[in-house]
C-alpha cells in the first residue's frame, strides 16, 4: 500500500468525522450563548444564478419559522475552477430551476441569461434593499422580473437603487467573506461552521436549527418541503418500449456513490433497464478540484450519507491508475450483466471502507464481492477499449448540456446530481402511467 493510500483514508476520516463535527457544533453554540448572539445564518446571493433566485424566495419563511437572523450578502459568480463549462452551467441552471420550481411551489422563467447591464441594475436594487432590510421582498420581485425579461422599473421604484461604488464594495466584501469561510458558489447558506447549498440543502439547515431548539420543532412543516413521490407502490411496469435509465457515473465521484444503490433500487422497482455510462473523473480530464471544493464536497457527502443511511468517510482516493483499472473491469462486467454490482462494490470500497483499488489485493476484494472472477477481471484490465466508451459517454453527457456526475437520462429528461433522483422517478412514473393508459385505450378499442 502506497503512502497516499495509507494516509488518505485517515485524512478524509478526520474531515468527515461525526465526533469532531459535533464537537465543533457544541463549540459554536457555546460561543453564541456566551456572547448573547441570536442564531444567525449568512446567505450569499448571486444575482445571475437561477438557484439563488429560488433559494432567496424561501428564506423569509425560514427566518420566521425558526426565529433566526438571516444576513444576505451579494457575491460574484464562482471562479473558473469552481464552474467549468460556464455556459453549459448557466444553460443547465436555467433548465433545472424551471424543472424543480413547481415542486417547491415557486415560479421561475429563465428562457435566457440576463445581460450584464440587467444584472448590474438588479445588484443596485438588491444592495439598496439589503441596506433598508427589505432584501427578501426585493429578491422575489427582482428575480421574477430579471428572469422573465420584464422591466426592473417597478422594483427600483419600490426598493431604490444603491450607488455603483457601494455595489462594488459589497460584492468584494461578500466574495472575501465567502472565500474566508470556505465556499465558492452562490445560493449558499452558512451557519455555525457549516455550509448548505440552495434548496437541496435547505432541509438540512432546518434539521440543524430544529436540533438547536429553534422554531416549531420537528412537528412544524419544513420550509424546504417539496411535492413528489418516492418508490411509489404503483401497478405500472416497464415493457420493451420503455426507455432505459442512463446513469452517467465516475469512479472518483462521492456523489456517484450516494446515488449508486438508490439508482439501482429505482430501476429495479419499476422494472426499467439500467444502462451504466462511465466517464473519466474531471481531474483526469484536465479540470482541477482545489482543496476548498474537495473539503466542502467531503463534508456535504458525509451529511447526506447520514441522512440516506449510507456508510461514508474512509476515502482512499482512486484518482489515476485505480480508476483506470476499475473502469476497465466495469466495462467487462457490464458486458456480462454484472456492471451495477461491481460499480456498487468499487464505490463503497473507495468511499466508505478505505480500500486501495490501486493494489491487486484491494481490487480483488472489490471484484469478488461483486460476484466476479478475479482471473477474468485481470484479463479485462488488459483491454483498453473502455477508453473509447468513456469518451463516447462523455460526449453524450455534454450533448445534453450536462458536464458532471452523477447525471441521468430517461426519455426526454436529462438531469444532474443525486439530488434529482426524485425528478427521474417522476419521469418514470409519468412514462409508465402514460403507457398504461395508452395500452388500456387500445385494448378498449380492440374489444369494441
Amino acid at each position: 500500500m502506497g503512502l497516499r493510500a495509507l494516509i488518505g483514508p485517515m485524512v478524509a476520516g478526520t474531515i468527515t468525522s461525526t465526533r469532531l463535527r459535533d464537537a465543533r457544533r457544541r463549540q459554536f453554540e457555546a460561543g453564541r450563548v456566551r456572547a448573547h448572539r441570536p442564531h444567525e445564518v449568512l446567505y450569499f446571493h448571486q444575482v445571475d444564478d437561477p438557484w439563488s433566485t429560488l433559494t432567496a424566495q424561501r428564506l423569509a419563511a425560514v427566518a420566521i419559522q425558526y426565529g433566526v437572523t438571516i444576513t444576505p450578502h451579494l457575491v460574484s459568480p464562482p471562479p473558473g475552477w469552481a464552474a467549468p463549462e460556464r455556459e453549459r452551467l448557466q444553460a443547465y441552471a436555467r433548465r433545472d430551476a424551471a424543472l424543480i420550481a413547481p415542486a417547491y411551489r415557486l415560479g421561475f422563467e429563465g428562457r435566457s441569461q440576463p445581460s450584464p447591464g440587467e444584472v448590474h441594475r438588479a445588484q443596485l436594487i438588491l444592495q439598496a434593499a439589503i441596506t433598508s432590510e427589505w432584501f427578501f421582498e426585493a429578491a422575489s420581485v427582482v428575480g421574477g422580473a430579471l428572469w422573465s425579461g420584464q422591466s426592473l422599473n417597478t422594483a427600483e421604484m419600490a426598493f431604490g437603487a444603491a450607488e455603483p461604488a457601494a455595489v462594488l464594495t459589497a460584492l468584494a466584501a461578500g466574495d472575501r467573506l465567502r472565500e474566508r469561510l470556505g465556499h465558492y458558489l452562490g445560493g449558499t447558506l452558512y451557519h455555525a461552521g457549516e455550509w448548505y447549498w440552495g434548496l437541496d440543502r435547505l432541509g438540512d439547515l432546518e434539521t440543524r436549527l430544529e436540533a438547536l431548539g429553534c422554531g416549531h420543532g420537528p412537528t412544524g412543516r419544513p420550509v424546504a418541503e417539496r411535492t413528489g413521490v418516492r418508490l411509489a407502490q404503483t401497478a405500472f411496469a416497464a415493457d420493451s418500449s420503455t426507455p432505459a435509465l442512463e446513469f452517467f457515473l465516475s469512479f472518483r465521484s462521492p456523489y456517484t456513490w450516494l446515488a449508486m444503490d438508490r439508482t439501482r433500487a429505482l430501476a429495479n422497482h419499476y422494472g426499467v433497464a439500467l444502462r451504466l455510462r462511465f466517464v473519466l473523473p474531471m481531474v483526469m480530464r484536465g479540470l482541477p478540484v482545489p482543496p476548498t471544493k474537495r473539503n466542502y464536497i467531503l463534508r456535504d457527502c458525509k451529511r447526506e450519507a447520514e441522512r440516506l443511511d449510507l456508510p461514508f468517510g474512509r476515502v482512499c482516493d482512486p484518482v489515476g491508475r485505480p480508476v483506470e483499472r476499475g473502469l476497465a473491469i466495469l466495462h467487462g462486467a457490464i458486458a456480462t450483466g454484472h456492471g451495477p454490482e461491481f460499480a456498487s462494490s468499487f464505490l463503497r470500497g473507495v468511499f466508505a471502507e478505505g480500500v486501495d483499488a490501486g493494489s491487486d489485493r484491494g481490487l480483488r476484494r472489490l471484484v469478488e464481492r461483486a460476484g466476479l472472477d478475479w482471473p477474468q477481471a485481470r484479463v479485462w484490465m488488459q483491454d483498453e477499449s473502455w477508453r473509447a466508451v468513456a469518451e463516447e459517454n462523455r460526449q453524450a453527457m455534454f450533448n445534453e448540456d450536462l458536464w458532471g456526475v452523477p447525471s441521468f437520462r430517461f426519455g426526454g429528461l436529462a438531469t444532474w446530481g443525486q439530488d434529482r433522483l426524485w425528478l427521474v422517478e417522476n419521469a418514470i412514473i409519468e412514462t409508465l402511467g402514460g403507457a398504461r393508459q395508452s395500452g388500456s385505450a387500445t385494448a378498449r378499442k380492440t374489444m369494441a
